[in-house]
């Protein structure tokens, strides 16, 4: 057989590469290796009947955090990639320097899944997160040591993709700017790029957004008063408009309490869409709002951005951020990393960070993914988790976690 793999059928939309059109895609170890209109069935071991579907480079999802286990907000990648469409997740910074090697061992190195990660500032990571605790881990400036991120990322170099910073007053306290300066050196001297999240001020959004350089990302994007981007009105804040010119990537980060439908919907009608939909996905958002990237990004597509641009800010864009261009794209000779989605027309009910809900005649759903060659089929057929989505009441992070991995003993 010439080729290990053929997605038969289906209509490709692959951003990168300009192509949405019929198309037949066939693997080979690993890669990428014909794009065409037709190639016979016979000259592959394994076919998979793309037909009604949409065939889409592997999802990059910019910002999640799968260090389940060794943090109190980690997911489990393998268990959300075939379901999210998911073939690369990058982990915003659950762990730091202190912690970054057992995240490497214990997760990355026995995931099924791509994962590249960004070091935290903190030489904890995120270590105080839950519904009864919140510690931010730039809260105390004596975590915050940049020589040791700069080590972390050149030790790791082949996984680090850049400088994760919390800054606001939940993730530094009384720190203000600092974490931010702290972060920018360690990511300048290391020749990478910074995430900077913003919760609530101290400090506020016009403190953090003009440090930030091109190629720098600002995550919560559409985050919701206070910090938010927009004014009460709708007009889009200045700062925003000057950190786009200069090419700061905007990039959603849903999560627990960062995406709100009418900034979003502010931000669009104002020309400016985000770069990159990414989820968030964490222990406390991964059962709602967020759910997933798909969820994420169905909730753009009920906002009106169009179908392809919302694919490429999964796709190309996030593989651009992390100067991945191997990902991101089912050009000839790239990885073998594809997902095999369905628009699933119905009722869809979603919910924001913010309690407001948002009613859609169309989801985005996965048929499985291929990673590096090998076909992966979704199992979990109910997409309708997004109806039963009820926000709970205070748990403990035991109980939270029991509900979603299960209890020891089941």
């Amino acid at each position: 057989m010439q080729f290990d793999l053929l997605l038969k059928g289906g209509r490709l939309i692959d951003p990168a590469s300009g192509i949405d059109a019929p198309r037949d895609v066939a693997i080979a170890n690993g890669r990428v290796a014909a794009v065409d209109a037709d190639i016979p069935a016979d000259s592959a071991a394994q076919i998979v009947d793309a037909g009604g579907c949409i065939v889409t480079p592997g999802l990059v999802d910019l910002h999640s955090h799968v260090y389940w286990g060794g943090t109190s907000l980690g997911v489990d990648a393998d268990r959300l990639a075939a379901k999210s469409g998911t073939t690369t997740f990058i982990d915003a910074g659950s762990a730091g320097a202190g912690n970054f090697l057992g995240f490497r061992r214990h997760v990355m190195e026995r995931s099924k899944v791509r994962i590249l990660a960004y070091v935290n500032i903190s030489f904890a990571g995120i270590f105080g997160f839950s519904q009864t605790v919140s510690v931010g881990e730039c809260s105390d400036l004596r975590l915050c040591e940049p020589r040791e991120v700069v080590a972390a990322a050149r030790e790791h170099r082949d996984v680090v993709v850049g400088v994760k910073v919390r800054s606001g007053k939940h993730a530094g306290g009384t720190s203000g700017i600092a974490p931010v300066d702290l972060a920018l050196e360690a990511a300048d001297q290391a020749g990478l790029p910074l995430m900077a999240h913003i919760d609530e001020p101290p400090p506020g959004r016009s403190e953090v957004l003009p440090r930030l350089r091109r190629g720098d990302i600002l995550t919560h994007c559409f985050r919701p008063f206070p910090n938010a981007p927009v004014f009460a009105s709708g007009a889009v804040r200045p700062d925003m408009r000057l950190a786009r010119e200069r090419g700061v990537i905007f990039d959603i980060g849903h999560g627990m309490g960062s995406f709100d439908f009418a900034v979003a919907r502010a931000m669009l009608e104002e020309g400016l869409a985000p770069d990159v939909i990414s989820s968030d996905v964490h222990l406390y958002c991964v059962d709602g709002p967020a759910f997933d990237i798909l969820v994420c990004m169905s909730k753009l597509l009920a906002l009106g951005m169009p179908l392809v641009e919302v694919l490429r800010a999964a796709t190309q864009a996030p593989a651009r951020a992390i100067a991945r261009p191997d990902l991101g794209t089912l050009a000839v000779g790239t990885v073998g990393d594809v997902a095999v989605l369905r628009q699933r027309p119905g009722r869809f009910t979603f919910v924001d960070a913010v309690g407001a809900s948002l009613v859609a005649d169309q989801r985005l759903v996965s048929d499985g993914i291929v990673i590096g060659g090998t076909w992966w089929p979704n199992e979990a057929a109910d997409h309708n988790e997004t109806e039963r989505f009820v926000a709970q009441a205070s748990h403990t992070h035991v109980e939270v976690a029991a509900r979603h991995f299960g209890h020891r003993h089941d």
